[in-house]
């Protein structure tokens, strides 16, 4: 069982569509997926569930079984530990842990308990690896074979909870100049909180307790959103593509680059995806990833080679996701 967060401090470049798609696709190539939203905006559990749902799993007070705050609020509380990990079942292969807009009180508490791990104070250590021992419960509950975790644009206390969960860390970007300096951000950030973690984790007063190793290996990086016209790359989107591969390998792998070379030729590009148009809009109104649109949600004409096209992207980044794991497609 491998975790797997998707990660960019520069928000608007599609991570949480992406998340949803990969879902879905892992899903129809035979995996177990637990999805995740440690997002404090909740994008994801809103992509999957309907507005009556979400009224329902954001509802403190109801007996179904809520969001990531559902099991945090015993340990908020300082009544006990973590609480059972609630989940919504997608589809048989398909489990979702939803997220909530209240995630974003518990930032302070993470913040603070992070240095007092240093103090060996066993509250703080069940405090910070709370996000994972509610996911990892999770997963070993459904047997999943991959965990993809979604997280905020931002370099809180929250994502260096979430971000130290995860094996590998795939980073979504678009081909500009926000994104170039996102990624300048992310590559000390990752070094710093994988560095903090490894001196934490060896103060850890309780063996017993379950923490997360932290790696965090950036696996890749997938290039969204990629201006294509007539199978080219457009200028404006061109000349940033270009810096992306150096970038990513400077700053990200901490590894001097060899010659340029576009992300298309870049071991680390995990995949170029495009816009697709108007198929991101209808697969929002039908609630399905835009590879399971059909003729009854509008898909006509032109559309149906676009959605054919998406289906053969999703399932090339999802193979080489995979292998870039360790795991069979």
């Amino acid at each position: 069982m491998k975790t797997l967060a998707f990660f960019n401090n520069k928000g608007g470049v599609g991570k949480t569509t992406l998340v949803y798609h990969l879902a879905w696709m892992f899903a129809d190539m035979g995996k177990r997926v637990l999805a995740a939203d440690l997002d404090p905006q909740a994008n994801l559990t809103s992509m999957f569930l309907e507005e009556a749902e979400l009224e329902i799993v954001w509802n403190p007070n109801s007996n179904e079984a809520g969001s990531i705050m559902t099991p945090l609020r015993p340990l908020i509380r300082g009544l006990g530990d973590i609480g059972q990990t609630p989940f919504h079942q997608i589809t048989p292969t398909i489990r979702l842990v939803p997220g909530d807009l209240g995630l974003s009180n518990f930032e302070s508490i993470l913040s603070e308990t992070w240095g007092k791990c240093l103090d060996r104070q066993e509250p703080a250590f069940r405090t910070t690896s709370s996000l994972y021992r509610i996911v990892r419960q999770g997963a070993e509950a459904f047997a999943a074979d991959i965990i993809l975790i979604d997280v905020g644009p931002n370099i809180g206390a929250i994502n260096r909870a979430a971000l130290i969960c995860a094996d590998a860390v795939v980073v979504p970007l678009a081909p500009d100049l926000f994104s170039i300096q996102g990624l300048r951000n992310l590559g000390p950030t990752l070094r710093t909180w994988r560095q903090e973690w490894a001196k934490r984790r060896a103060e850890n007063p309780a063996p017993e307790l379950q923490l997360p190793q932290g790696a965090m290996t950036p696996l890749g990086y997938v290039v969204l959103q990629f201006g294509i016209r007539d199978n080219r790359p457009i200028k404006a989107y061109d000349k940033w593509a270009k810096r992306i591969p150096s970038t990513f390998s400077e700053d990200v792998l901490d590894q001097p680059f060899a010659p340029p070379v576009p992300p298309s030729e870049d071991a680390n590009c995990l995949g170029l995806l495009k816009h697709y148009r108007s198929l991101m809009p209808m697969a929002m109104e039908a609630r399905k990833p835009i590879f399971k649109l059909k003729p009854s949600d509008g898909v006509i004409g032109a559309h149906t080679s676009g959605v054919k096209d998406c289906e053969n992207d999703f399932h090339q980044l999802a193979t080489r996701i995979l292998a870039k794991l360790g795991e069979k497609a």
